[in-house]
């Protein structure tokens, strides 16, 4: 397991935080217990911001026409939507709840080219809301496969999330299971399919990204 580059700034502030703590801790306190109580909180909130940006070593499906899940995080949506921004028709959408504790780490569901990618400016409505989709601050990504399907995936920031990294761009060659952006704490992953795409998951599944297997494409 190792740490994502997002978290190198903050997790290096925050380690000079609690040392600076720790020292003054030391130096101007007696009594052990009361360093000890005094100091744990920090010590808590430092291993939890470590916690969040840690990036485990996991092992891709094999089958190529299998979509894997993007986010880590629990399945929230799988329904017959209509898909304003890039298709502009009905697709099969799933939704991917992340919570803040989860891996926030996001890789490509589908092998391919980068097609098309936006960033929109917008609200912090929770993720779960009706109208975070089209309304908060989100991120879209299009690739299309090898055989000349089109996959939508789109992150969208939550309430507690305020910046949204995609790192992909039009014309990238896209690998399954490779990075293509972080969201920092509480969001959403969506993912667009075809209407004759096989589902593999139902909701309420806990999803693994690299891993868990959303879809098949026919």
């Amino acid at each position: 397991m190792k740490l994502h580059r997002e978290g190198k700034t903050i997790i290096r502030t925050a380690f000079l935080v609690l040392f600076v703590l720790l020292v003054a801790d030391y130096f101007l306190i007696d009594i052990l217990w009361l360093q000890a109580v005094l100091i744990a909180p920090f010590a808590v909130l430092f291993l939890l911001i470590l916690w969040f940006f840690r990036i485990p070593t996991r092992e891709l499906p094999v089958e190529n026409s299998h979509v894997i899940a993007p986010a880590d995080g629990k399945i929230v949506v799988i329904e017959k939507t209509f898909e304003p921004e890039y298709f502009k028709d009905e697709r099969i959408q799933i939704s991917i709840f992340m919570s803040p504790l989860n891996i926030h780490q996001n890789v490509y569901p589908v092998s391919g080219e980068v097609r098309y990618t936006k960033y929109h400016e917008g609200k912090y409505l929770v993720a779960w809301h009706p109208k975070s989709s089209t309304e908060n601050e989100r991120a879209t990504v299009v690739v299309e496969t090898d055989t000349g399907t089109e996959v939508l995936f789109r992150q969208i920031a939550g309430a507690v999330a305020r910046r949204i990294c995609s790192y992909a761009k039009v014309g990238d060659n896209a690998r399954k299971g490779s990075e293509f952006g972080f969201i920092k704490f509480g969001s959403r992953v969506d993912v667009f399919l075809p209407l004759d795409a096989k589902i593999l998951c139902s909701v309420g599944d806990k999803s693994v990204n690299k891993q868990t297997v959303l879809a098949e494409l026919i």
